[in-house]
């Protein structure tokens, strides 16, 4: 009998432990939410770049509207790898704003001048309320993207990510979790060709189910230790390459900053015109 009831014990306790709170299971719904049909897409320019600094005080080469970060260029088969360091951000939802809010931070080839695939890892933060998710991810569009299974990332996380292509239609992404010692990989072979063109460290502002996401506030994400290794001049860095803003419409969503291995994007939402006080986002 005593057995029995020490037995019991253990099992209702195993249970409990086992059992998620309701926090768990909201941020684990939000997860799934996250997860849907999930694509990143390539540059969408939204405006002249050659117009869009005069009579104001922004210095982004180029606005587009769904990235922002930085781009090198170089000719076509030349690319062989992407890395970038960045610390995950902890997505908030915008003020006067609520409900899902999502948004991508990506190491990438291709999508730039090269629209017809890309390969790229990063990871999604996504919020709904005081609820959270997390998902590191690899993609090579035109196909969706696709979350690493049984890869935790919180955030404060610290994540290296890579690509590498080993022909223009094969490769490979990897994430690397430096908070929990964590590393994943995903293999590809006989995908859409890539032009091999170029690197990419940008902030994005994603489609699920076809539809652009509402921008989650990301504070900002830096790239450090950012690099590109070309088979001409050995490694590049995008302090060498064209800064991206994001802009939708009269709507400046995300700044960037470039300096040598560093990617600097913060979010920020601005009103884009012709006095200079009133067209860089906020801090």
């Amino acid at each position: 009998m005593l057995l029995f009831a020490i037995l019991s014990q253990i099992l209702v306790a195993a249970a409990a432990i086992a059992i998620p709170t309701s926090r768990e299971r909201r941020a684990q719904r939000l997860a799934r939410r996250a997860a849907g049909a999930h694509s990143s897409q390539p540059k969408q320019v939204s405006h002249d770049p050659a117009a869009v600094h005069e009579g104001t005080n922004i210095t982004a080469a180029e606005y587009t509207d769904n990235w922002a970060g930085a781009v090198y260029l170089f000719w076509p088969g030349i690319m062989k790898s992407v890395t970038g360091t960045f610390v995950v951000p902890v997505p908030r939802e915008p003020v006067g704003a609520d409900g899902f809010h999502s948004v991508v931070a990506w190491v990438g080839i291709d999508g730039y001048h090269c629209p017809d695939a890309i390969l790229q890892t990063g990871v999604k933060m996504s919020v709904s309320g005081n609820d959270t998710a997390y998902n590191a991810w690899y993609e090579w569009f035109p196909f969706f993207g696709h979350d690493f299974d049984g890869f935790p990332v919180r955030g404060g996380d610290t994540i290296t990510a890579t690509v590498v292509a080993t022909s223009t239609t094969s490769g490979s992404a990897t994430v690397i979790n430096h908070s929990t010692g964590q590393q994943v990989t995903q293999t590809f072979k006989g995908y859409p060709e890539l032009c091999l063109q170029e690197a990419e460290w940008i902030v994005e502002d994603y489609k699920l189910n076809g539809e652009r996401v509402p921008l989650a506030d990301f504070d900002r994400v830096t790239f450090t230790n950012a690099s590109a290794e070309t088979t001409l001049v050995g490694a590049v860095y995008p302090g060498d390459g064209t800064v991206l803003d994001m802009r939708q419409g009269e709507i400046i969503l995300a700044v960037a900053e470039v300096d040598g291995s560093t990617v600097n994007v913060r979010y920020g939402l601005g009103i884009f015109g012709d006095n200079p006080a009133n067209s860089t986002a906020t801090p």
